[in-house]
């Protein structure tokens, strides 16, 4: 940019001064060459660059004043200004030096000093002023050469602003183009999903390769800028590296990834205490349905179209919606030693509701986590006496009144299928599990290994019971998806025949002696074996101990 160096000629203690509005008094002929050259060197820190976006940092109740000059030789100079607040709202305004006119011919002392001062208030204006924090575009038009000084101001605390000055209004635009309606209709709500749409932006329809849309979700307010929701995420304490700031260099995404950003990491899925915040970059498409919501919750929803050359973006005017509320939850009656087996998919349903009127003061509630992991509440009359996560085999007893309702609500924890048996029976019911010793643990013995043989050992009860043993042949990339598949419900007819060892009964009335070992024989050297034991009860129903893995001696 041609700067006229005419226009500089502006006192210092004028553009030092806090407050715009002095008179302007024009420096002496015989010191204009120095006094311009002085204002050049002071103030080339402040001029601003014409087709790039500047970013400025304000400091709370200190003005900043950047000045560009239109070019000296132009009938008509085009030119505008783009600022960005990231933040708090800030004050910002333009104000225009223009050239004074032709010094008076020599007359009376007192009407020079009139014509000067007139001069002077003549030759500065505010064209422009403007308070808030949304994105604001002047566009101005101007017949002479003239000096502008932009002066931005924020009164709530330290911040950030962006600001585009371009004097070439012909070429092509920094920032994508929005629609002549720049709306988010919200077309679909649903208990955990919210379809929007939006119009197309005329930048991807000329520029589809380099334009995509983003969007952003969260449950506290919208975002006027794309500035400004990364400013709010990073202000709570987050810490990223530049390349994964919030507006993400969008090219960097996969198409329909999801990015949760929490107190203070970057994870696929996360809960920060405010709620989520989720970017979204779909590429062109200008409809997308937000899945995995919460239900009856209020979401705010942002779309930004971003040019991933320059990482400049627009923003559609935001909108709200809130998810319809959660349907009631089928609830399954639960009658004296019935037992109930509950399976839930962890992706599609995550809640599963049985009640239990009692018609005795004692209750006595099984659960037998059977798959995956659990957590169970239950609520008497309405108010909660149990809830902790299960896990193995968990008893209750409960003491109430006559005919008071339980409600026992199970909720898996982890998206893969989660089962568990439940019953619910008067206290002096016959128990449906067998008397269960300290520990379900399988021991072997390290020392007592041979090529051929393993001895496990387990502890039993002071009620004679049956034990079967079985054995299962695996690699031992095998072992851990063995144990995570493994249903702790199913009994041994779901095993071979061939994978049976033995079955025995034992008891003891001293828990100290309540242990029992046996030596498996006939297996092959330097192979892994998985063993499992199961009890019997009275009712027939087994109990399967934690499977164990026992590896064969290669040499002996």
């Amino acid at each position: 940019l041609k700067m006229s160096w005419f226009w500089l000629y502006l006192p210092l203690h004028l553009l030092m001064a806090p407050c715009l509005c002095h008179s302007i008094k024009a420096p002496t002929t015989s010191s204009q060459q120095s006094f311009k050259t002085d204002l050049f060197n002071f103030y080339h820190s402040l001029i601003l660059a014409d087709g790039k976006e500047t970013t400025i940092h304000l400091l709370k109740d200190i003005p900043k004043r950047y000045y560009f000059v239109l070019e000296e030789g132009r009938v008509l100079a085009p030119f505008s200004v783009t600022v960005t607040p990231c933040d708090v709202p800030i004050e910002w305004s333009i104000l225009v030096y223009k050239s004074p006119p032709a010094k008076a011919t020599p007359g009376d002392h007192d009407t020079q000093e009139v014509s000067k001062s007139q001069r002077a208030s003549s030759m500065v204006s505010t064209i422009f002023n403007y308070k808030g924090n949304s994105v604001e575009t002047y566009m101005g038009m101007s017949s002479h050469s003239a000096l502008y000084l932009l002066e931005f101001l924020s009164t709530e605390r330290d911040t950030h602003i962006t600001v585009y000055l371009t004097t070439d209004t012909t070429s092509r635009h920094l920032y994508p183009e929005l629609p002549m309606d720049p709306r988010i209709d919200v077309i679909g709500i649903g208990h955990t999903t919210v379809t929007l749409t939006w119009k197309h932006s005329p930048s991807v329809l000329q520029h589809r390769d380099s334009i995509q849309y983003c969007l952003l979700v969260n449950e506290k307010h919208n975002y006027k800028s794309l500035c400004a929701a990364e400013t709010a995420i990073r202000s709570s304490g987050m810490k990223l590296p530049p390349t994964l700031a919030l507006s993400l260099s969008p090219y960097l995404l996969e198409p329909q990834q999801v990015m949760i950003l929490s107190h203070s990491e970057l994870s696929i899925i996360n809960k920060v205490s405010s709620g989520e915040v989720r970017q979204v970059c779909m590429g062109t498409k200008n409809t997308y349905t937000v899945p995995n919501l919460s239900p009856s919750t209020q979401y705010y929803f942002d779309v930004f179209i971003v040019n991933l050359l320059t990482n400049a973006s627009a923003a559609y005017t935001g909108t709200f919606a809130r998810t319809l509320e959660e349907p009631e939850p089928k609830v399954t009656e639960l009658k004296d030693g019935k037992v109930v087996h509950v399976v839930l998919d962890g992706k599609k349903q995550k809640f599963y509701s049985l009640r239990y009127q009692a018609r005795h003061k004692k209750i006595h509630f099984t659960f037998q986590l059977c798959r995956g992991q659990m957590r169970v509440h239950i609520t008497r009359n309405g108010k909660t006496v149990v809830s902790e996560n299960l896990s193995g085999l968990r008893y209750f007893s409960l003491k109430g009144k006559l005919l008071d309702t339980y409600l026992v609500q199970l909720r898996s924890t982890e998206e893969s299928n989660s089962s568990v048996k439940v019953q619910a029976s008067p206290h002096f019911h016959k128990p449906l599990f067998p008397l269960l010793p300290e520990s379900l643990k399988i021991k072997s013995f390290s020392k007592l290994r041979t090529c051929r043989s393993v001895t496990i050992a387990w502890l039993g009860t002071q009620e004679e019971s049956k034990y079967c043993v079985y054995r299962k042949r695996i690699e031992e990339d095998q072992v851990w998806r063995e144990l995570q598949s493994a249903d702790r419900c199913s009994g041994p007819e779901s095993r071979h025949k061939s994978e049976k060892v033995l079955c025995k009964y034992f008891y003891d009335l001293n828990l100290q002696r309540a242990v029992t070992t046996e030596t498996i024989k006939g297996l092959e050297a330097g192979t892994l074996y998985l063993f499992d034991v199961y009890l019997f009860g009275p009712s027939g129903i087994p109990v399967r101990y934690h499977s164990k893995a026992v590896k064969t001696r290669k040499k002996c």
